[in-house]
C-alpha cells in the first residue's frame, strides 16, 4: 500500500481527496493536516510515502513545508495539488523539492496516477505547469543556466528517457545498460545542468532545447 498524507486547510477538500484516494486498492490515506507545520510534524512521525500538498495555507505555507520535508523526511515525496498556477509559485514549489504539480481541476484518475508515478520515483507536471516553468525561465535565464559541460550522447539518451517519466530500472532496460550505470548518468546530468533534482534537470533541458518534449506533461 502507498501511504498518503493529505494537506489542505479546507476540511471539505480533504474529505473529497480521502474519498478519491481510499477508493483505490493500492492507496491508503494515513493522515490529514490543515497547514504546513502540521504536515511536517505528521510526516516526521508517520513517514508517509506521498504527501498531497496545498500551497496557500495558514501557519506555514506549502512551499516552506516542502523545503522542510526535503531536509527532514526526504523519503516522503510531495505532489502539489493547488488552484494556483502562477510562474513564481510553480518555480518555488519545484525548486523546494516537489516531485509533482497538479491543479485542482485534475481528474481523479490523473491524480491517483500522479501519486503512483511519484511513489515509483518519477515526477508528473501538467502541461500548463510545464509552460509556466518555461515562461519563468526567460532568455536571460537561459543564458545564465546554460550547462557548463556538454552532455555525452549516452547522457542525452538517459535524459530523454527521464523526460517521459521512466524510472532508472526502465531506463536501464530501454538502453540495455546496468541500473547502476543509469544512476551515474542521472547524477552527471543533474550536475551538468546545474539542477538540484531530476525534475529541474528535465525542465532546464526542455527550456534549453536539449531534448524534445514527449507529450508535454511528464518528467522524471
Amino acid at each position: 500500500m502507498i501511504k498518503i498524507l493529505i494537506v489542505d486547510d479546507h476540511p471539505i477538500v480533504r474529505e473529497g481527496l480521502v474519498s478519491i484516494v481510499d477508493a483505490e486498492d493500492d492507496l491508503e490515506v494515513i493522515g490529514q493536516a490543515g497547514n504546513g507545520r502540521e504536515a511536517v510534524e505528521f510526516a516526521l512521525e508517520q513517514r508517509p510515502d506521498v504527501v498531497l500538498m496545498d500551497l496557500r495555507m495558514p501557519v506555514m505555507d506549502g512551499v516552506e513545508a516542502i523545503r522542510q520535508l526535503r531536509g527532514e523526511s526526504p523519503a516522503s515525496r510531495v505532489v502539489v495539488l493547488t488552484t494556483y498556477d502562477t510562474d513564481e509559485l510553480v518555480y518555488d514549489a519545484i525548486s523546494a523539492g516537489a516531485r509533482g504539480y497538479l491543479l485542482k481541476d485534475v481528474t481523479s484518475s490523473d491524480l491517483t496516477e500522479a501519486i503512483r508515478t511519484v511513489y515509483r520515483g518519477g515526477s508528473l507536471l501538467q502541461p500548463v505547469v510545464v509552460e509556466r516553468l518555461l515562461d519563468r525561465l526567460g532568455p536571460d535565464d537561459l543564458e545564465q543556466s546554460a550547462p557548463i559541460e556538454d552532455l555525452t550522447p549516452r547522457e542525452l539518451e538517459v535524459l530523454q528517457c527521464m523526460s517521459t517519466g521512466a524510472r532508472n530500472r526502465e531506463i536501464a532496460k530501454e538502453l540495455v545498460i546496468a541500473e547502476r550505470t543509469v544512476k551515474i548518468h542521472v547524477a552527471n546530468v543533474i550536475a551538468k545542468l546545474g539542477a538540484t533534482n531530476r525534475t529541474e534537470a528535465v525542465v532546464t533541458a526542455l527550456d534549453l532545447g536539449i531534448i524534445r518534449r514527449e507529450g508535454g506533461s511528464r518528467q522524471d
